[in-house]
């Protein structure tokens, strides 16, 4: 246990990423959010509870304490656009739709964002990139995902409604071009829920930095739309019957990246 994260070590090659599920504040943060920001809209609610079978797969679980209000995990360290469209950054200032989080003059300074730098963002990179070395020692390869979440209309990032699952494998340069092609298999298979492949996400940071499939580490991002399982405004209240019709397809994916590494690489660790 650290004050950024959880991490839940699994006996399977597989990790499970949730960068972007915190809800905890800096004092900084806190008191300088306007009355519209102390809702946190943009966070990807439930996830954890979503999530709630991976430790039944065997899988590792790493979860974020902190909002992204806080520090963006899943943005480079140095900032660098991930989108060359409408995007938030490492310390963001406006919401998904382009509204200020701040109060007037109430912005966190160097040294509060240094101090989230230092103890949010690294602590859960090194957790990461950890827990991953640690399936390829034991396994000779390592799966990640990363499990995100977002409201389905939001005008400024995408025209229209959200596809439901919006799969990103960096344009097929985080894992092996079979293995996409197998997670896409799984959603066509059904009819309930729309998809997308390396459409308006195709994997931020995470995806982008951690996986290396020419060295046996390969990794999706899943942004799923939040109709599919909670209520989309405030209070933003988690719809269980919603989340147990979703959950069986996101139970397939993750059995379908370790069926296809087991296939892969054979039996092993």
């Amino acid at each position: 246990m650290n004050e950024a994260y959880r991490l839940d070590t699994g006996e399977v090659p597989l990790l499970v990423s949730m960068p972007h599920c915190g809800t905890a504040l800096t004092l900084a943060v806190e008191a300088g959010l306007n009355d519209a920001a102390r809702s946190l809209d943009d966070t990807d609610w439930h996830i954890p509870e979503l999530y709630d079978f991976v430790a039944e797969l065997g899988a590792s679980r790493l979860q974020a304490h902190y909002s992204r209000y806080v520090v963006d995990l899943n943005r480079p360290e140095d900032d660098t656009p991930l989108y060359a469209g409408a995007t938030t950054g490492l310390f963001p200032d406006i919401d998904f739709d382009g509204r200020p989080l701040f109060a007037e003059g109430r912005a966190p300074s160097r040294t509060d964002r240094d101090w989230a730098l230092e103890h949010v963002w690294r602590p859960y990179h090194q957790a990461l990139a950890g827990e991953l070395a640690r399936l390829k020692q034991r396994f000779g390869y390592a799966l990640l995902f990363d499990a995100h979440s977002i409201r389905s209309r939001i005008p400024r990032l995408f025209d229209d409604r959200l596809p439901d699952l919006n799969l990103g494998t960096y344009e097929d340069r985080s894992c092996d071009p079979a293995l996409s092609r197998r997670l896409q298999a799984v959603c066509q298979a059904q009819s309930r829920y729309t998809h997308v492949a390396n459409g308006r996400f195709k994997g931020g940071h995470i995806t982008r930095h951690y996986n290396d499939p020419q060295h046996d580490v390969h990794g999706v991002q899943l942004e799923l739309s939040q109709r599919t399982y909670m209520q989309e405004a405030p209070p933003f209240a988690f719809d269980e019957a919603r989340a147990d019709a979703v959950r069986p397809l996101l139970r397939t994916l993750l059995a379908e990246m370790l069926a296809w590494g087991e296939a892969r690489y054979g039996r092993r660790g």
